[in-house]
């Protein structure tokens, strides 16, 4: 509770709740309902999923009062038109930069029809057997070209912290920055200062490139 209320304060735009089981940041559906009934309405309130089914996803973000799923594909779930076309709430489909060669995102498909539900691409730097949080960074530079290839907005993750998210800005210019460890005295805590230097840098590095 106090993560989120702080790093409301500090002026996130989005909370993060990851439903994740393997992740040290897994938290419950009772534990994030009861924070989200805490959030003012204007925050966006993400649940973080692997694979699992649709109904399964939706079913959690409908008790905790999520906005947004973002959701790293599986066999167990691919984000194809039918997904698209079914699923209640929008989206963020997240891919790891090892799933990516020659500008082109792998591992899910967004038709043109599903695109109205399609927040925003979100890029991490993990693999197929860990797919984010690894608190590692990627070679931004080289995908640079990325969020006009795909047609979509970017979000960048991966080891960005208050010392290199102006770089991560700078180079791919995206929609959106995700941080994680980057801002934790331990996993699955955060250090506030750091939650508050963090935001202030994404600001002050978003006027810059404005």
């Amino acid at each position: 509770m106090e993560d989120a209320l702080v790093a409301v304060e500090a002026g996130a735009d989005a909370v993060g709740f990851v439903f994740y089981e393997k992740s040290p940041r897994c938290v419950s559906v009772e534990t994030v309902r009861e924070i989200v009934e805490k959030l003012p309405e204007r925050v966006e309130k993400v649940g973080v999923f692997v694979g699992g089914s649709s109904e399964s996803i939706v079913g959690v973000l409908r008790q905790c009062g999520m906005t947004i799923a973002q959701i790293y594909p599986r066999e167990s779930l691919a984000l194809t038109d039918e997904f698209f076309r079914d699923f209640p709430f929008r989206v963020i489909p997240a891919i790891s930069t090892a799933l990516i060669s020659e500008d082109e995102m792998v591992g899910f498909h967004i038709a043109n029809s599903g695109r109205k539900k399609v927040v925003a691409a979100l890029i991490d730097s993990g693999n197929s057997e860990r797919p984010g949080g690894t608190g590692e960074t990627f070679d931004w530079r080289q995908m640079a070209g990325l969020s006009d290839a795909i047609g979509l907005n970017l979000v960048v993750a991966g080891g960005l912290k208050v010392e290199n998210v102006g770089e991560a800005i700078e180079a791919l210019k995206p929609w959106g920055v995700d941080v994680a460890s980057g801002v934790e005295a331990s996993p699955g805590k955060k250090d506030l200062e750091r939650v508050r230097a963090f935001v202030r840098a994404v600001r002050e590095y978003d006027r810059k490139v404005t």
